[in-house]
Order: C-alpha cells, then sequence, then structure tokens
C-alpha cells in the first residue's frame, strides 16, 4: 500500500477517534441526567465518571487557552504530509469532519465549552458517582 494512502487512512481514523470522543463527552452527559432518573447503575461508575470530567476539562482548559485541539493538529499534519489539501478527505473523512468542525469566532467556543463543563460538574453532584475506594 502506497505512504500516502496510509496516512489518509491514518486522518481518517484520527478523525473517527475525534468524534468518538466528542460523542463520549456529549452523550456521557445524558446518559449520566437520563440513567439517575432511570435508576441505572453503572452512570455512577466512578472510573467513567472521572474520564468523563477530565476529557471535558481538557477541552474546556484547551479552549480557555486558545490551544487547537491536539487531535485536530495531528490529522491535519497526516493530510498535509499526504499531499492533500487539509478536510478535501474521503468520504468518511468528509462527512466525520461536517458533523466535528464549525466555523464560529473563537469566544463562542470557549463559552459554549465552558458552560458544557459546568454542566458536566453540575451533573458529578447531581449524579453522585460511588466512591472510587471502600
Amino acid at each position: 500500500m502506497e505512504s500516502s494512502t496510509l496516512l489518509f487512512l491514518a486522518a481518517d481514523a484520527l478523525l473517527l477517534l475525534h468524534v468518538l470522543f466528542v460523542a463520549f463527552v456529549v452523550l456521557g452527559l445524558i446518559c449520566i441526567l437520563v440513567g439517575k432518573v432511570r435508576g441505572w447503575l453503572w452512570v455512577r461508575n466512578p472510573w467513567l465518571r472521572l474520564s468523563h470530567a477530565v476529557a471535558m476539562a481538557v477541552v474546556v482548559l484547551q479552549t480557555w487557552l486558545g490551544l487547537i485541539c491536539p487531535l485536530t493538529t495531528l490529522e491535519m499534519a497526516l493530510r498535509n504530509h499526504a499531499g492533500d489539501a487539509v478536510y478535501a478527505d474521503s468520504f468518511v473523512g468528509h462527512w466525520l469532519s461536517t458533523l466535528l468542525y464549525y466555523q464560529f469566532s473563537a469566544w463562542v467556543f470557549v463559552v459554549c465549552y465552558t458552560l458544557f463543563g459546568l454542566a458536566v460538574a453540575a451533573g458529578w453532584f447531581l449524579v453522585r458517582p460511588r466512591r472510587l475506594f471502600k
């Protein structure tokens, strides 16, 4: 297989990982809140809750510092190294990036991510995780 093809595949795989990360953060909060109402015990798993809170904290911190997500940076570098224009990608890559990337001013992301981070923090107290160690 040609090296540029491998780089395209790696970029698409990284984009898929990025979309899954976003889905984990967004759907995670929804599941936590719905799980409280429905009595789902797994939403109180301390490892799940800690990883969810840390993931959101990283996103919020990145936006406050004005940093571009390292997954985005690496994906664009792979595409560029493969000789591809950034986001002129495969069918899968096109649709996943369309779902993931929006063109707004940076302050909009800072506000949205901060508010979502606060919602995740509130979820920590509204739906208390089980103790990590007993």
